[in-house]
């Protein structure tokens, strides 16, 4: 009788402890930081943050997209002329000068070099192909440049 009665106390306990943490592991999966946002929010912006370059009164917004279409983007602040001074300076960028400017054969530490591989780092404005070289292309607020990759 008295082991009857011990097994149904410790069946109470197990099952009560058992509810106690279904509800606490529902509430604690809600997804929200202290602020009440998402977490994902918050670690996207924390990694956003990693790739703010340069000090300077002018931004603009800087992609690298390599052979397998892998995208980094970067948020650079610059005092500088042109996009090739800024990223330059930076070291985003690195290439020969040639009779025609800046030839850009490595862009993030990709190096892409049509004589040996048959590829080329492609400069885009604004998601348009670019009509100028990088190192004479004045930096405008709020625009976006890019390399590609491309054949």
């Amino acid at each position: 009788m008295k082991k009857r009665r011990n097994m149904k106390t410790l069946s109470f306990l197990l099952c009560m402890t058992l509810i106690v943490t279904m509800a606490l592991s529902t509430v604690g999966c809600g997804g929200k930081n202290e602020n009440g946002g998402a977490a994902s929010a918050e670690s996207a912006a924390t990694s956003a943050n990693n790739n703010v370059l340069g000090e300077g009164q002018t931004e603009f917004a800087f992609t690298v997209v390599d052979k397998d279409g892998n995208e980094t983007v970067f948020e650079i602040h610059t005092d500088k002329e042109t996009v090739g001074e800024a990223l330059l300076e930076l070291g985003l960028i690195a290439g020969e000068d040639s009779e025609y400017g800046l030839y850009v054969k490595t862009v993030n530490g990709i190096t892409a070099d049509y004589n040996t591989d048959g590829v080329y780092w492609a400069f885009y404005v604004n998601g348009e192909y670019a009509t100028s070289g990088v190192d004479t292309t004045p930096v405008t607020e709020g625009d976006s440049y890019s390399f590609k990759v491309e054949k």
